[in-house]
This record gives C-alpha cells, sequence and structure tokens, in this order.
C-alpha cells in the first residue's frame, strides 16, 4: 500500500515555474516507477511525466518536453515536478500516481492515486 500526496500548487503568471512534490508514505515506494497527470476542467485526466524506480529514465508528454522536469528522492520518498515558462493551459489539478504497468501514459496503468493539487496559470 502507498499513500501519496501531494503539494506545491497554486497561482502564478505566464511564464513563472513551480515546484510540485509527491510524498508518499510505504516501504515500497523505491520499488515503484511514478507518473505525473493532469486534469483540466472539463476534460479528461492526461499524462504529464514518468519516471522509473532508479529515476534513470524520465519520459514526457510532447507538451511539457523542454519546460518540466520530473525527478525523485528515495531517500526521502518524493518525487518531484518542476515546471518553468509555464502557460495557461496547463492549468490543471496535478496528480502523481504510482506505476504498476504495462503502458505508462495510461492512468489504468496506476495503482495508487494522490488527491491533486491545483495549478493556475493567468495570462
Amino acid at each position: 500500500q502507498v499513500q501519496l500526496v501531494e503539494s506545491g500548487g497554486g497561482l502564478v503568471q505566464a511564464g513563472g515555474s513551480l515546484r510540485l512534490s509527491c510524498a508518499a508514505s510505504g516501504r515500497t515506494f523505491s520499488s515503484y516507477a511514478m507518473g505525473w497527470f493532469r486534469q483540466a476542467p472539463g476534460k479528461e485526466r492526461e499524462f504529464v511525466a514518468y519516471i522509473d524506480w532508479t529515476g534513470s529514465v524520465a519520459l514526457y508528454t510532447d507538451s511539457v518536453k523542454g519546460r518540466f522536469t520530473i525527478s525523485r528522492d528515495n531517500a526521502k520518498n518524493t518525487v518531484y515536478l518542476q515546471m518553468n515558462s509555464l502557460k495557461p493551459e496547463d492549468t490543471a489539478v496535478y496528480f502523481c500516481a504510482a506505476y504498476r504497468g504495462p503502458t505508462y501514459y495510461y492512468t489504468t496503468a496506476y495503482d495508487y492515486w494522490g488527491q491533486g493539487t491545483q495549478v493556475t496559470v493567468s495570462s
């Protein structure tokens, strides 16, 4: 069992930055690959970024490549999402999730989810 709690969301102007954190409980955190997803009002939850359990493999959806960076600190049971050059279209609730497979960009590939943190980017 893994419990996930996101933090770090807020209101930022376009072009600004935020760093989201996802704190996990449970001794097995370091064995899980992790993902970030987001959901805007009236839209489906969509994949944002993925990181394997070692932190050596990171994958992104095209719209955030070059702007967002996913990372993890297994000693702190935490995964991060550094978001730079934010755009109004990045506005959404952001969720972290623990991956079980097999396809990293599908929500159904994740077992455990946090409650989400709101990110709002003003123009």
